[in-house]
């Protein structure tokens, strides 16, 4: 008898689909970014309305779940556990190759972050965390689960228009704000709104910063000016600049979201009693009561919640095996 062959691998997200909860409609073949803005009519705080409405639907959603007398287990990644425990299958490697263009945060994002999962980690710990050389936040995906064949004929198509895409945030200032955790079955995040005319709290671009572009806040520039550019007008911008180079775009979803994955489940042990799942969830719901009371809007606070995108450095454009941040850098744009 010839060997069983082994069951395929599950990705979390089939049986944890990330669903639009903001109630905008796309209509297929437009560019799905325009949908949400024109039902904003291009206004950043609509739009940050709806980022919020989404994200915190979403959470509520999570909330039940876990607290539900229904509850089951935790979604497990698969492809994570076995890179973490090799014993599990020697000689595993993650065979979904991806194409993305990634944001890369700042140092001063990067400092909150670890802040958020080191009280995480003590509400739970044995929950995978992130490494901090491996975060960012998904600007635009164009491809996932594929061959490195296709995906190596794929960055040959977009190759002309690399330099272009990756550059494009340090012409057109995006700013994100109000950092707040985001969680489900399998994962947490931090997620932010597109601004709408706070104050700004990043520190300034490296000098000498040009003139010409309109930075937030800098050279007296009024910030519900600069904010009329959202992060999803941004989203909307990289999705249009790749489109023109004729590749296929196959992002798994298009939801107002804009979220750093923290950490992700690896074992159920720290959520198997309905006392462990009401203790996690309301360790979540007290540090976003922190990152409101203590972050959001704090001039010269100890952290800094808001990231201008593209500070320190542009757009990562990058393919691999990078589900949980590895892969390989094809081409970085410049900074501020």
């Amino acid at each position: 008898m010839g060997e069983m062959a082994k069951p395929e691998l599950e990705s979390t997200d089939i049986r944890n689909k990330l669903e639009d909860l903001s109630g905008v409609e796309i209509k297929p073949g437009d560019n799905p970014y325009n949908a949400l803005i024109n039902t904003c009519h291009g206004n950043a705080a609509e739009i940050q309305s709806l980022y919020a409405t989404h994200r915190i639907a979403r959470n509520l959603q999570q909330k039940e779940k876990f607290l539900s007398h229904e509850f089951k287990e935790l979604i497990i990644d698969p492809f994570l556990l076995r890179l973490e425990n090799p014993k599990l299958e020697p000689g595993f490697k993650d065979p979904r190759n991806c194409l993305v263009f990634w944001a890369r945060p700042p140092d001063h994002i990067i400092r909150l972050v670890v802040h958020l999962q080191q009280a995480l980690k003590q509400a739970a710990p044995n929950l995978w965390l992130m490494p901090t050389h491996r975060m960012h936040m998904t600007t635009l995906e164009i491809a996932h689960s594929r061959s490195p064949a296709e995906i190596e004929s794929m960055v040959a198509l977009m190759r002309p228009k690399l330099a272009s895409l990756t550059n494009i945030p340090f012409t057109k200032r995006a700013r994100l704000v109000k950092p707040f955790i985001s969680y489900d079955l399998s994962a947490l995040a931090v997620s932010f709104l597109p601004a709408a005319g706070e104050a700004v709290l990043s520190p300034p671009p490296v000098a000498p910063h040009s003139k010409h572009i309109n930075h937030p806040g800098l050279l007296g520039n009024d910030t519900a000016e600069s904010d009329t550019y959202t992060y999803h007008h941004l989203r909307r911008d990289v999705f249009d600049e790749a489109k023109s180079t004729g590749v296929e775009i196959g992002s798994r979803y298009v939801v107002p979201s804009a979220h750093i994955t923290l950490g992700r489940y690896l074992t159920q042990t720290d959520h198997e009693t309905p006392k462990q799942r009401q203790k996690w969830v309301q360790a979540i719901d007290d540090l976003n009561k922190w990152l409101e009371g203590e972050v959001w809007d704090v001039q010269d606070g100890e952290y800094v919640g808001e990231w201008i995108v593209g500070q320190e450095r542009g757009l990562d454009a990058r393919n691999g095996a990078l589900w949980y941040g590895g892969g390989r850098t094809i081409m970085v744009g410049e900074g501020f």
